[in-house]
C-alpha cells in the first residue's frame, strides 16, 4: 500500500462505526446456521492461505462455527516449545511489528510514533513502574495465523485488567498513521509475577482491533462480551494461578496483536527478533536472566 493509501485507510477508520461493525462480525462468526458458516469460511479461505495440515481438525468445514475454526487447536507436536530453562519463547504466531528497549515510559509504535507504557497498562503508575526502562516485543497476528496465545515462560497470574477503548485495525498502515494506536484500542492487560523465584515479572497485553469481537483468557473465559464495559476493570478470577511456559493463556476471537513487556536487566532478545521477522509460538526469541 502506498503512503497515500496508508493515510487514506487510517483516515477512513476515524469515520467507521468500528464497535457496531465488530458487534455484527461477533454474531456472524458465532452463527451455527450452515449456509452462513460455510459462506464465511469460503470467503475467508479464498482470501488467505491457511495451513490446515497442522490443525487438530484438518477440515475447516467440520467446525461448528467460523469462530471455532478461527481459534482452532493445533496438533500436539505442531509447535515444539524451546526446552531450555532460560528460554524466552514467542507467545504467538505472527510478525514482529516492533521490539526493543522501553525508553523510560515510551514504547516505539512505528517511525515517528510512540505511546506511553503507563497508558498501555491501564493508567496505573505502580503497575508500569517495574517495567520502566525494560523491553518489549509487539507481535501482529494476521488473519491466517494461529490465534491462541501462550506463555513466554512460567508465571503466576497477578492481575487481569480490562481497558476499554477504540477498535482501530492494528496492521502496519494504521500503526504508521494513528497516534497511540495500541494505547487507545480496547485491550486486556495480563500481569504475571515471576515463578520459581526467577525475579522476572512480565506482562502480556492482548490488544483488540477492528472486528475483534472478544478476547479470552483461560482463567477468565471471555472477558469483553457484549455489551462492553466503559471503564477500566480489574478482574479477580484466576489470581495466583501458575501457568507453565508454552501453556495456553488466552485467544483472540478474530485477529490482533500481543505486546510482551519485560522488566529491565532481566532478559535479552535474540538478534533475529526485529521488526518484520516472523515468529512461531514456542520458538526461542530470547533469554531470561
Amino acid at each position: 500500500m502506498s503512503q497515500l493509501g496508508d493515510r487514506a485507510f487510517a483516515a477512513l477508520q476515524h469515520l467507521l462505526p468500528k464497535h457496531l461493525m465488530s458487534r455484527i462480525v461477533y454474531r456472524v462468526m458465532r452463527s451455527e446456521t450452515p449456509w452462513l458458516r460455510k459462506r464465511a469460511l469460503s470467503i475467508f479461505l479464498s482470501g488467505y492461505d491457511v495451513n490446515m495440515s497442522e490443525a487438530l481438525e484438518t477440515d475447516p468445514y467440520n467446525y461448528k462455527t467460523f469462530n471455532a475454526f478461527f481459534t482452532r487447536a493445533l496438533k500436539p507436536d505442531a509447535r515444539p516449545i524451546a526446552p531450555a530453562l532460560d528460554a524466552l519463547v514467542s507467545p504467538v504466531d505472527g510478525t514482529v511489528s516492533q521490539c526493543g528497549p522501553i525508553e523510560e515510559d515510551s514504547i516505539l509504535q512505528a517511525k515517528g510514533q510512540s505511546y506511553s507504557l503507563m497508558e498501555l497498562l491501564g493508567g496505573n503508575c505502580q503497575r508500569a513502574k517495574k517495567y520502566l526502562g525494560g523491553s518489549f516485543a509487539c507481535i501482529y497476528l494476521a488473519p491466517y495465523n494461529y490465534h491462541r496465545i501462550h506463555m513466554p515462560f512460567t508465571g503466576v497470574v497477578r492481575e487481569t485488567i480490562y481497558v476499554p477503548g477504540d477498535l482501530y485495525s492494528v496492521n502496519g498502515a494504521t500503526a504508521r498513521h494513528v497516534p497511540r494506536l495500541f494505547a487507545r484500542n480496547e485491550r486486556v492487560v495480563c500481569d504475571f509475577a515471576a515463578a520459581n523465584n526467577s525475579g522476572c515479572d512480565f506482562a502480556m497485553v492482548f490488544v483488540g482491533a477492528l472486528h475483534v469481537g472478544s478476547i479470552e483468557t483461560v482463567w477468565n473465559g471471555e472477558i469483553n462480551p457484549l455489551p462492553r464495559r466503559k471503564q477500566v476493570v480489574e478482574l479477580q478470577e484466576g489470581k495466583g494461578v501458575t501457568l507453565a511456559k508454552g501453556a495456553e493463556a488466552g485467544r483472540f476471537n478474530m485477529g490482533s496483536t500481543v505486546i510482551l513487556i519485560l522488566p529491565p536487566q532481566r532478559s535479552t532478545f535474540d538478534s533475529k527478533l526485529k521488526a518484520g521477522a516472523t515468529v512461531q509460538m514456542g520458538e526461542r526469541i530470547g533469554t531470561i536472566k
